[in-house]
């Protein structure tokens, strides 16, 4: 009859663990801080992978590594043990004859998760693994936790998410993910300054959120006794170093909005925003189509990708639509139905959404838009010819004053960018500054408030300037094919434990 399996005891493990520890701090140091690593797994398995035994053992060479032991075969009088650093992982063999008996009987009590120094020479196993034949084993930080894949494996997503660094120690997709991130953010940073524009740092605390439509986060500041707001986007202080003189200017930084948590939305978000003096949206739509090639391309070798088992294909010129001859396109209208207020609301009330008694022609079609289009996007595709209504900060289209020259780029049905020729009349400014007040007075509490001090700087006078804001988590997802935008972000918001 066979045994039933007993689940092991985490809290004694941990308590073992810790009588270990305490007999290590009665003989010295229990956490020195003296050993240095020379080499690095990536680069070992790089100069030496390649090599036979024959040919790598008479090389005599010696390394010195350190890492998080994830494996351990304790085997009579030699045993074998991987260890893990920033870049991989490679094998030590440990013999008594080689670090001595009593170095030998302190590895045997070592656990997974403890953090190792060895001194050796290379080697390849039998199996033709490339390992370190230890001379020298040193324990570096005692581990009091063992890792998940000791006894039960970590618990589910939340808890990856809230225990980030037990993913990334046990986890090489999660590792793979972020470096890649860091790899594209990197490669866009290095792409604005090559071409031309300029790095900058704008305040995080407001004294008036504005620059987009969004609830803000709400502080205090105790010195100046007075409401402060974390920044819902940088927009209003980047077009205002316009103003001043720097003619192309970008910030990656963080962004907050008081809003819903999703697989595609946190509270914190990172975005780049960019403004170019001179440029209108359609250079803002060809550079960041560059921009977002180039990123793919250096994240993970092409701009050609799979998002969730399907393609999706950076490399041909994005489609660009109108919100019109999207309906057309996607909603099952035709060119007539698209511009009849009825058929629009009626379509709207089938999709579910009422709309409102004052929307007119380009509300209508926005709305239907978002109802019904949106989620269909799945090829890079650019919105164009937004509503004045919806767009309180765009340039106004000098044709049709009812739209604005502003774009939305929707890939895998999801907004990833945010542009438009930017409005640089401060009269106009002002006077949609007080439409979005009196919204707010109504009771909208994504609408913007006033901003005085902006439309003082554009009464000094800003060039004609495209600018556009890029959702660089979403676009993360996309290059490392994460079905959820906390799979991108290294500590995503979370509700409080317990």
């Amino acid at each position: 009859m066979n045994q039933p399996i007993l689940p092991i005891d985490e809290n004694l493990l941990i308590a073992t663990r810790r009588e270990k520890l305490a007999a290590i701090r009665q003989q010295g140091v229990a956490f020195p801080n003296d050993f240095k690593p020379a080499h690095r797994a990536a680069a070992l398995s790089g100069e030496h992978g390649d090599k036979d035994n024959e040919t790598l053992e008479p090389l005599n060479v010696s390394v010195s590594v350190a890492g998080r032991m994830m494996l351990k075969r304790v085997m009579g009088k030699a045993s074998f043990a991987s260890l893990q650093d920033a870049t991989g992982r490679i094998q030590l063999y440990v013999s008594r004859d080689g670090i001595g008996e009593e170095a030998y009987a302190a590895f045997k009590h070592y656990d997974l998760g403890d953090i190792l120094g060895a001194e050796g020479t290379l080697f390849k196993t039998k199996t033709g693994e490339l390992s370190v034949k230890v001379t020298t084993l040193r324990l570096l930080t005692k581990s009091l936790r063992p890792l998940p894949g000791e006894f039960q494996g970590m618990a589910d997503q939340e808890q990856k998410y809230r225990q980030r660094y037990v993913d990334l120690i046990t986890d090489e997709d999660a590792r793979k993910r972020f470096a890649a991130r860091s790899r594209a953010i990197s490669s866009i940073r290095q792409y604005m300054v090559d071409n031309g524009f300029m790095e900058v740092e704008t305040p995080m605390l407001h004294p008036i959120p504005g620059g987009a439509n969004a609830k803000p986060f709400v502080t205090h500041h105790n010195a100046l006794d007075q409401d402060m707001f974390l920044r819902i986007a940088p927009e209003l202080y980047l077009k205002r170093l316009i103003v001043g003189g720097f003619e192309r200017v970008f910030e990656i930084n963080r962004s907050f909005r008081n809003e819903g948590i999703s697989v595609r939305h946190n509270p914190e978000f990172t975005m780049m925003e960019f403004y170019a003096a001179f440029w209108n949206h359609h250079d803002l739509m060809d550079f960041t189509e560059n921009v977002l090639r180039h990123a793919a391309r250096e994240a993970t070798g092409s701009a050609t990708l799979t998002y969730g088992g399907k393609p999706v294909d950076l490399e041909p010129a994005f489609t660009r639509l109108t919100v019109r001859d999207s309906l057309v396109a996607h909603a099952g209208l035709t060119a007539a139905e698209a511009d009849d207020t009825e058929v629009l609301r009626a379509r709207l009330k089938k999709s579910g959404e009422e709309a409102p008694a004052h929307w007119k022609l380009p509300e209508l079609q926005f709305g239907l838009f978002e109802a019904v289009v949106e989620e269909q996007l799945w090829n890079p595709t650019f919105i164009i010819d937004y509503p004045v209504e919806v767009s309180p900060l765009a340039r106004a289209s000098d044709t049709n004053p009812a739209i604005t020259e502003r774009f939305e780029l929707f890939i895998t049905g999801r907004e990833y960018a945010n542009g438009f020729s930017e409005l640089n009349d401060a009269e106009d400014q002002a006077a949609r500054f007080q439409s979005q007040a009196a919204n707010k007075e109504a009771g909208d509490e994504e609408a913007m408030y006033y901003d005085a001090d902006f439309i003082r700087a554009l009464e000094y006078g800003m060039p004609p300037t495209g600018g556009c804001g890029i959702g660089l988590d979403r676009l993360m997802m996309l290059v490392t094919d994460s079905p959820s935008i906390r799979d991108v972000i290294l500590f995503p918001s979370l509700r409080k434990e317990g």
